[in-house]
């Protein structure tokens, strides 16, 4: 059993990587704490989270890189393993177009803090998966924009070759 948040800067400038506060297994399952706003506030997260949404994916799916200028998201994997790719797009920080990459999954727990004005995709590594986010303000797709997960700019590691794509993340929308 852990308790505690135990939360880790990253290379990315307001990106944080968080373990849940309470991880309990035993001979009947488990249960995590994904989320409790005392616990967060406490440790710097200070993000009113208005909306939770999930999404299901097959192996080598690949959702693309989006984000908006005030959307904050809690990233966590509730089945199976994703990599998870966080790409800086504030074109005001001197870390402007730089990425950092994660693999989060139903056995570490691991949920990754995405501040407004940064990018986030994922491609899915088990044969599904189930990506949790919570977030600071209601989907807006028109406010969204868009990162080609290929940019040969960026030079963004991907496990996978040949990912499934909609059309909005192969460039075709």
């Amino acid at each position: 059993m852990t308790e505690g948040l135990k939360v880790t800067r990253t290379s990315l400038d307001g990106v944080l990587l968080v373990e849940p506060p309470t991880i309990f297994e035993d001979f009947r399952g488990e249960y995590v704490e994904l989320y409790n706003e005392e616990i967060y506030k406490k440790a710097g997260i200070h993000h009113d989270f208005i909306q939770d949404d999930i999404s299901v994916s097959s192996r080598h799916v690949l959702r693309g890189i989006h984000g908006d200028s005030e959307t904050a998201k809690l990233v966590s994997c509730l089945h199976g393993k994703f990599y998870l790719v966080v790409v800086n797009w504030d074109s005001d920080s001197p870390q402007y177009r730089q990425w950092e990459a994660f693999t989060l999954s139903e056995k570490n727990r691991l949920q990754v803090l995405i501040p407004p004005k940064f990018g986030n995709g994922h491609v899915v590594l088990s044969e599904t998966a189930m990506f949790h986010y919570k977030q600071t303000s209601t989907y807006n797709r028109a406010g969204q924009f868009t990162v080609m997960w290929d940019d040969p700019d960026l030079e963004i590691f991907w496990p996978i070759k040949n990912p499934i794509l909609s059309r909005r993340d192969a460039g075709l929308e």
